[in-house]
């Protein structure tokens, strides 16, 4: 199952809400919300410095990727950027495909 990295950004609200719940109350709620997404949560952290919040996911793809973050924006307590991860088997297989990319100017 595809791994995504969420870095979330919790505004006013969002921080309320972590500091009323406990932080292990968020990460239960981010792995029930990820659960119903058919999906599971690999670790969960938070962090000093422009990002709140760290979520390594297995989802079942991008489209519930792309939900779990649009439910979090919708939420109003903050924003999410999600990365896909690549794991190092998948980086091999990129290595053997060849393109025909020409950069700017070449």
């Amino acid at each position: 199952m595809p791994k995504y990295l969420f870095k979330s950004r919790l505004n006013a609200l969002g921080l309320e809400g972590t500091l009323n719940d406990g932080g292990t109350g968020r990460r239960v709620a981010v792995t029930e919300a990820l659960a119903a997404l058919g999906g599971s949560l690999e670790c969960f952290y938070y962090g000093f410095g422009s990002t709140d919040a760290y979520a390594i996911v297995e989802l079942p793809g991008n489209v519930e990727a792309a939900a779990a973050a649009v439910a979090v924006g919708m939420s109003g307590a903050g924003s999410v950027e999600t990365v896909v991860l690549i794991d190092p088997e998948e980086m091999d297989s990129v290595a053997q495909i060849a393109t025909s990319y020409r950069p700017p100017g070449g």
